[in-house]
């Protein structure tokens, strides 16, 4: 199976993940995944690949994800959700990189024959996790006052829907990609390759951004499982014996 063809069932997967577990779990879901693709895109972004003729890393598609979960939580519920969402990734990928750093310490025994492995994965975590952790900062809470900034420009109508979603999330991700790449890999590879990574990182998550476009007015329509509780019968008979 070709990378191109992997891209385009990634980009379908985790942005139709995201609605699924907001259908199922409503904020909870959302807080889910945006713990999951920060935490899996922290691994996924060491893997270097090459898509439609140009050098990538695999985990874009995973990291711009998580930004269609601000962007639901902003639009469905609000600043201070989305900023919660913000902050439950960020404290989870701080205890994440400690706890990987502690699994390395442990000295392995005679039987062991993945701690070599570890080490190569694990060993790259401070640098890429504290890259990430800036960039993760900085982006989506930019993403998330851009977001609620465009909304007072342009309304609470469902055509300006596609403005906020884009235009908060193509800049947040332009400030993201330069913070993480410099943080992250400058000096890990030649310099022709690094601005390759540099620019195509920045390309496949602004299409994603644009990819995540339907998903986000699906998403104004889903009222999830939790939210569309129907009273039990004794409280509604209750209710109608009150009358």
């Amino acid at each position: 199976m070709s990378n191109e063809l992997i891209f385009v069932i990634t980009v379908i997967f985790y942005l139709g993940s995201v609605l699924v577990l907001y259908r199922l779990f409503g904020k909870n879901g959302l807080f889910a995944f945006a713990i999951f693709g920060t935490l899996l895109g922290n691994i996924a972004v060491c893997k270097c690949i090459d898509l439609f003729g140009l050098s990538t890393t695999a985990g874009n598609v995973l990291y711009a994800s998580t930004f269609l979960v601000t962007d639901i939580l902003s639009e469905k519920y609000g600043k201070k959700d989305a900023q919660r969402a913000v902050m439950y990734s960020f404290t989870i990928m701080v205890i994440w990189m400690i706890g990987s750093q502690m699994l390395l310490l442990f000295t392995p025994n005679t039987n062991d024959y993945i701690n070599g492995s570890l080490k190569v994965v694990f060993g790259l975590v401070p640098r890429i996790t504290i890259a990430s952790l800036t960039g993760f900062i900085c982006s989506q809470n930019i993403d998330v006052f851009l977001y609620h900034f465009i909304w007072k420009k342009t309304g609470d109508d469902k055509s300006g829907l596609w403005i906020r979603n884009n235009g908060s999330t193509l800049l947040s991700q332009a400030v993201d990609t330069v913070l993480f790449t410099f943080l992250a890999f400058w000096g890990t590879y030649p310099t022709e390759v690094f601005f390759s990574i540099l620019f195509t990182t920045y390309l496949f998550k602004a299409i994603v951004a644009v990819a995540d476009t339907p998903f986000i007015y699906i998403a104004r329509k889903i009222v999830p499982d939790s939210e569309n509780v129907k009273p039990a019968k004794g409280l509604r008979r209750q209710a109608d014996t009150s009358c």
